[in-house]
């Protein structure tokens, strides 16, 4: 092995002469750098959009969800659940409960979803990120305020700042139907919207509003559509959620984040994969071009093979030079590659020189999250790649070793 790989590497790093060989093995161990760099600059920048993404959902979607595993709401005083407003363990506790119901602004009008909150729903941190207008305000001097979705702001025309003008919304009433007088079926409420918030289209089709003002509107006395628990630092969200699924039993559903947002969680992993195969391509097109350099550096060494096989060098070893050839020139453009995108993310981080196109975005230059696992597959996605390539290459190189002896 020591002989093949120095023979390897003097051809590789010789300083004697340069030739179109030696161009050719550049431009291979380039395309291996730009596509290693490349790869590691997407994935991590893909990273960082995946973790303002989830971090915009996790100001509203909490630790832990519980929900009825049969009807759309439950009694927050059962037996079972009146306990937790007392664990040690849980930061934050809000009841919430959510319908669907009309919204009319002005001439406009949307579906919507209600969700009423319990007051401990704006002690959460960072809500005021995600503020697009106005404050996050629900309830002042017993005086109860919405916060609306962007959706909702758009499709309504909703303006905050308007002092006189109310959000209308329409809910139908429990046991009452084919009533003489249409409007008998529905109960009317009048609310201030006093800010906008903006996440994503799922939650932007809702509007914020206390718990009290949605227990009125919906005709709910005392039924709640859902517990959201936030836990102390440290506390192991698998480990409560087991305990709390065992004490609850079949009646609930205790809910993590990834399995609240089941397709946000999906399709983040599926993009992620598309964007990784994309380049895996990319990479592949440019680590087989290790083929065609040492099909041609087999043809510019033959003497060196003749004179080698003819002092009683075996094919293996012939073999194993040109194999080693092939995976120091992948090797060497893979770690120069993923030297030069770690120093790229690093400087995109510190100074955010490529700016974001919108200027509306939640964050003016493209984030940048550095995650070492994407290092290993993408050294690990080279290594497999050049060793096939170079298999195939040290093959050729001991095709015609009859033929070059007798050239010799």
């Amino acid at each position: 092995m020591r002989t093949s790989f120095y023979i390897a590497k003097r051809y590789l790093f010789t300083k004697k002469s340069l030739n179109a060989i030696n161009y050719i093995s550049g431009i291979s161990m380039l395309g291996v750098f730009v596509g290693s760099a490349a790869l590691v600059i997407i994935l991590s920048v893909f990273n960082g959009f995946e973790k303002v993404i989830l971090s915009m959902y996790n100001n509203f979607t909490p630790e832990i969800r519980i929900e009825p595993a049969q009807g759309k709401s439950f009694d927050p005083n059962s037996p079972k659940v009146r306990d937790l407003k007392y664990d040690k363990r849980i930061t934050n506790y809000t009841e919430v409960l959510q319908e669907k119901a009309l919204l009319r602004y002005e001439d406009g009008q949307y579906i919507g979803t209600i969700k009423g909150v319990s007051p401990d729903f704006l002690k959460r941190s960072k809500l005021d990120s995600t503020l697009v207008q106005g404050s996050f305000v629900i309830e002042e001097n017993s005086k109860p305020y919405a916060v609306v979705g962007s959706m909702v702001q758009l499709y309504l025309s909703i303006n905050v700042n308007d002092q006189f003008r109310e959000l209308e919304i329409y809910s139908p009433k429990k046991g009452v139907a084919n009533a003489f007088n249409p409007a008998e079926e529905f109960t009317l409420k009048t609310i201030k919207p006093v800010g906008v918030f903006q996440i994503q289209q799922s939650f932007d089709e809702s509007v914020i509003v206390p718990l009290s003002f949605a227990r009125e509107l919906l005709g709910e006395e005392k039924n709640i559509s859902s517990i959201e628990l936030y836990l102390s630092g440290g506390e192991s969200t698998s480990s409560f959620q087991k305990e709390l699924s065992q004490k609850l039993g079949k009646d609930f559903l205790v809910k993590n984040r990834v399995q609240q947002e089941q397709s946000l969680y999906k399709t983040l992993n599926i993009e992620r994969l598309m964007i990784y195969l994309i380049l895996t391509f990319v990479l592949i097109i440019a680590i087989f071009n290790i083929v065609g350099t040492l099909t041609m550096l087999v043809i510019d060494k033959k003497k060196d093979i003749a004179i080698l096989s003819s002092i009683g060098a075996d094919t293996s070893l012939i073999r194993r030079i040109f194999l080693l050839e092939g995976l120091l020139i992948s090797f060497v453009g893979c770690f120069a590659g993923m030297v030069a995108g770690l120093i790229f993310c690093i400087l995109q981080q510190k100074y955010g020189f490529i700016q974001m196109a919108e200027a509306n975005f939640i964050t003016e230059a493209y984030p940048v999250a550095i995650k070492w696992t994407d290092f290993l597959v993408v050294f690990g996605t080279v290594a497999f790649i050049s060793t096939i390539a170079s298999s195939i290459s040290s093959r050729l190189s001991v095709k015609n070793l009859g033929d070059m002896k007798e050239d010799l």
